[in-house]
């Protein structure tokens, strides 16, 4: 195969287009024409002696060869692509859009409160946040960083602590109350109308895990309402319709008032906080680095106490 910059050119359109999976896309991503991107493919499947691409009406798709070829190249693309926006990056101010895959809950309670100040400091950061509960691949998906629970993050990620450890709560109203007895344990969930949290990971809903002296359950719980934020489930804890197993940031507020009650307090042990996370193979973006900064977690100091009168 002749070595040039018409060949680099050529395998850089080949992983345009099964990245895009069109050539329709692809062209219009690299600013040419759809025939001229088919041309530039053909020429680099001829040089090469082997067919990389299958081509029907709706479709395309790869070749072993052409897979073979897309799995080894195109990381190093992306590896290009992240060194020389790296390079550009280290300007005077940081500049770029961050896309952040977070849980509803992470996003209200960390990144918000966290990133909200910093980007009055940083005008050029631009920050866009997809709210999910999936464990998103972010590479596939092509986030630069996610946010899940400590025991969620694959191990091939650099990944930095950006919350305290969490709690989940099992709260409901007074009005609910006035007319059921509080479960004592667990296993008196079954007697009550409980809301359920739908999780899209496998369409299922979220187990209530409980442990207590070492002791853990695991409750599938039933009720009228379902939902798949955290949000309305507060709310319809709030107007009477059962009880809600949430984090327990989120109904502090609520208890101190009285507007909620707090039962099966003993069962609801501290479970790993959030980490946000991001591909260990690239080193990120001056952008990315100061979104990094922001949300580190950053354990308060330890008072001493006060020294005693003699």
């Amino acid at each position: 195969m002749p070595r040039g910059s018409d060949s680099f050119n050529d395998v850089l359109a080949f992983v345009h287009v099964v990245r895009e999976g069109s050539f329709t896309r692809a062209a219009a991503l690299l600013g040419v024409s759809p025939s001229a991107l088919s041309h530039a493919v053909k020429g680099l499947e001829a040089r090469l002696g082997v067919q990389l691409l299958t081509r029907t009406t709706r479709r395309i798709a790869t070749t072993e060869a052409g897979d073979r070829l897309y799995t080894h190249v195109a990381p190093r693309f992306e590896q290009i692509d992240a060194e020389v926006a790296a390079v550009v990056a280290m300007g005077d101010k940081p500049a770029g859009t961050i896309r952040i895959t977070a849980a509803e809950h992470a996003v209200n309670s960390v990144l918000w409160p966290k990133l909200s100040p910093v980007l009055h400091q940083h005008p050029d950061i631009h920050v866009e946040i997809s709210v999910d509960y999936a464990l998103s691949d972010i590479v596939a998906q092509r986030f630069d960083a996610g946010v899940r629970l400590g025991d969620q993050v694959a191990r091939d990620m650099i990944a930095v602590r950006i919350s305290a450890d969490q709690r989940m709560a099992v709260v409901a109203s007074p009005a609910y109350f006035a007319t059921r007895p509080r479960p004592a344990t667990p296993a008196d969930l079954a007697r009550h109308n409980c809301i359920n949290l739908r999780l899209p990971t496998h369409g299922g809903l979220l187990q209530w895990d409980f442990e207590k002296q070492g002791r853990q359950l695991n409750c599938r719980v039933a009720g009228q309402w379902v939902f798949n934020g955290s949000t309305p489930i507060v709310r319809a804890a709030l107007a009477g319709y059962g009880l809600a197993f949430v984090p327990e940031d989120m109904v502090l507020e609520h208890v101190a008032a009285g507007q909620l009650v707090r039962v099966l307090d003993d069962w609801c042990q501290p479970y790993p906080g959030y980490y946000l996370y991001y591909p260990n193979r690239l080193e990120p973006s001056l952008p990315l680095s100061v979104i990094v900064e922001a949300l580190r977690h950053r354990e308060p100091p330890r008072t001493r106490p006060a020294a005693r009168k003699r």
